[in-house]
């Protein structure tokens, strides 16, 4: 049977205040929306359909991909309205899974519970238990057999049906056919003058269809973010299941309140994160890995024995970045796109490289800039020295041999290439290739003036 997947994104989102559609809001790094359309790309849809409103244009350009549909709803009537506009979209007799835009973290085995449950006969709803039911549709059951009889959204609920505790979560499984039958028969004569999806349940009671309850396994499966102040308590909640899956996995976490996780964290044995680290995107850490406090780690791959001393930040952004067994690196280091380190690399305090090549054993401990170079085994790059490798148009790449030491405040200007066992003076400007085993040294002679005075200011 043909399955469809109906993701609701075309709420203004008022109380967040902002000009950003409320589902393009971020979590861990990924929007509202696109954890939702994450959860539910295993499920092997025949259509995944958006709807759209507010915001519309931004919201389906942040989440276009091959594959997804988008429909608009505009104006915003309720959320039976929105089911309304999809209709025409829906593909075959099967099911129809629909899911809520601002709420992120639906677990695929719940999505895939709801549709095997409703199996193309049942209406299925996602529910949950909550302590504070305030704000979400009320689950009026059957005493005898359990069964759903209907949902009470809370502004229409009777302070009787408020003090049920099970809520209806926005998520359900229905059966197509059934559902585009029952939205052509909704009206809005209720409080808020809107077409409400949840009276499709007394519906299909009256048609005697099966009405079932599934509650979730957890109260985060089914928080949604209306303010800045849920988005926080929700990311703190993310943030807290993933410390715990990471330490249960081995990872040594300092303090899990003070870890965030905005991507994917793969690692071997014996890894120690101190307090305040970020790590975003695609991030690899071997064994014996050590990360200092305040760290920030973005598309890196990282190999065993590194230690990554305070305050470093990597980020290897699409081109990513690398670093060798057992190198040192930080405090207050960067390392940037295209930056590949191999083994025993030591990178200092406020030394920077992009888009460059260390070989075994190359140091750079203090106040330096390589971009744009190769830089062979055992190279010994001075404080203050930089590659000048861009001359206002294009960059241009500087290659350093092996055993080349590059004396302190030197300035490389490539292209340039110096060759192994070369030494390069201190305070030496380099704009041409230095032979291998020989001294460059290009400064101006130092000059000793005696009888000069300081100028005084004048009175």
């Amino acid at each position: 049977m043909a399955l469809n997947i109906v993701i609701m994104a075309a709420g203004k989102g008022t109380r967040m205040k902002s000009a950003t559609p409320k589902v393009l809001h971020k979590l861990a790094g990924r929007s509202l929306l696109a954890h939702v359309l994450k959860s539910g790309e295993p499920l092997e849809a025949a259509a995944r359909i958006v709807i759209t409103g507010h915001g519309a244009e931004a919201v389906e350009a942040a989440a276009a991909a091959p594959g997804i549909a988008f429909v608009r709803q505009m104006p915003q009537l309720g959320t039976g309205h929105a089911i309304q506009q999809v209709v025409p979209a829906l593909v075959g007799d099967g099911t129809t899974l629909i899911l809520n835009g601002d709420v992120p973290l639906i677990e695929t085995s719940t999505a895939k519970a709801l549709i095997e449950t409703c199996a193309g006969h049942a209406l299925v709803l996602l529910t949950v238990d909550l302590a504070d039911p305030t704000g979400y549709g009320r689950i009026i059951r059957n005493a005898d057999d359990g069964g759903v009889l209907a949902i009470v959204e809370h502004k229409d609920a009777t302070p009787e049906q408020r003090l049920i505790h099970e809520g209806y979560s926005g998520m359900m499984a229905a059966p197509t056919a059934a559902l585009k039958r029952w939205v052509g028969q909704l009206t809005n004569n209720n409080a808020q003058g809107e077409y409400y999806l949840t009276d499709i349940v007394a519906m299909a009671v009256a048609e005697g269809l099966p009405v079932l309850g599934i509650k979730a396994h957890s109260e985060i499966e089914v928080l949604g973010v209306n303010d800045p102040v849920q988005l926080a308590q929700l990311e703190r909640a993310f943030q807290a299941r993933q410390a715990e899956a990471l330490m249960r996995a081995g990872v040594r976490l300092a303090d899990p309140t003070r870890f965030d996780l905005r991507g994917s964290l793969t690692h071997g044995q014996d890894c120690e994160i101190d307090v305040n680290c970020v790590f975003e995107g695609d991030v690899t850490l071997g064994d014996n890995v050590r990360v200092g406090a305040n760290c920030v780690i973005r598309n890196a791959r990282i190999a065993s024995g590194v230690r990554i001393h305070e305050f470093t930040h990597i980020d290897g952004e699409a081109l990513g970045a690398s670093v060798g067994e057992g190198a040192l690196i930080g405090p207050f280091a960067r390392l940037r796109p295209g930056a590949q380190l191999g083994a025993e690399v030591h990178i200092g305090n406020f030394v920077e490289v992009k888009n460059s090549t260390l070989a075994k054993g190359a140091k750079a401990n203090h106040l330096a800039y390589l971009g744009d170079a190769t830089v062979g085994e055992r190279v010994n790059y001075g404080a203050g020295s930089i590659t000048a490798n861009y001359d206002g148009a294009n960059k241009h790449r500087t290659t350093i041999g092996d055993d080349v030491h590059v004396g302190s405040n030197c300035v490389l200007v490539a292209p340039v290439t110096l060759g192994a066992g070369a030494t390069i003076g201190g305070g030496s400007t380099i704009t041409k290739d230095v032979e291998p085993g020989s001294l460059a040294v290009a400064r101006g002679k130092q000059v000793a003036l005696t009888g000069w005075t300081r100028p005084t200011k004048k009175r």
